[in-house]
């Protein structure tokens, strides 16, 4: 798999240098729990039919349960090494991200999301990144302006057939370098009075 030029060079060094860590502790992945977690993001999970070749309509569908967690950070596995509170569905799901973040300081966002099979990122119910379709593990890069606020952000993910599974998300806000996007680093302040909606503007094409 040809990552390393469909990463931004930061992401593209983190991963070789996970390669390298991978050959000496066995990564720890981040793809979800079945404890609810109120300022994370909230997963429905649902199964689909073999032979299906790009994201599902959602809302069309009966989830076959949901799963919690903070972060998407689950890099270039074998599909067979499962999923927390998956039971043993390996290939054929999909999963359905919901949540908020909260924006502190507005500004150019810029997002990566990486996976195997096809994802989409939404915010404000507006694309930002579309990675759909079956493929290898690849990542692809959007940014827009966003405003101090709330956003309410979306990712849609499924898993084609075997042999690979990976759904990373990435951020690099103004200013600041590539990191994991952590949904505890963007909580909304603990007073609703503070709370506003944020807005989107300036979405730029992504790349590969």
């Amino acid at each position: 798999m040809r990552l390393g030029k469909l990463w931004p060079a930061g992401l593209a060094v983190g991963l070789a240098l996970g390669s390298l860590q991978a050959q000496e502790k066995k990564p720890e992945y981040t793809f979800g729990t079945t404890v609810v977690d109120a300022s994370g993001l909230q997963g429905r999970v649902f199964y689909l039919k073999p032979g299906t070749g790009r994201l599902p309509k959602f809302a069309k569908m009966q989830p076959a349960g949901s799963i919690y967690t903070t972060l998407l950070n689950v890099w270039p596995q074998n599909f067979d090494e499962g999923f927390p509170s998956i039971t043993d569905r390996f290939e054929w799901f999909a999963i359905e991200y919901t949540g908020r973040v909260w924006i502190q300081n507005p500004g150019q966002y810029r997002f990566s999301l990486l996976s195997d099979d096809g994802a989409k990122l939404y915010l404000n119910n507006q694309v930002v990144i579309d990675n759909d379709g079956q493929h290898s593990a690849r990542a692809i890069t959007g940014s827009a302006t966003l405003t101090h606020g709330v956003h309410e952000i979306k990712v849609e993910y499924f898993q084609g057939p075997r042999f690979t599974v990976a759904l990373v998300l990435a951020v690099s806000p103004p200013g600041e370098p590539w990191r994991i996007l952590n949904t505890n680093d963007f909580k909304p302040p603990n007073d609703p009075g503070q709370l506003q909606k944020g807005e989107i503007s300036d979405i730029r094409p992504t790349t590969q």
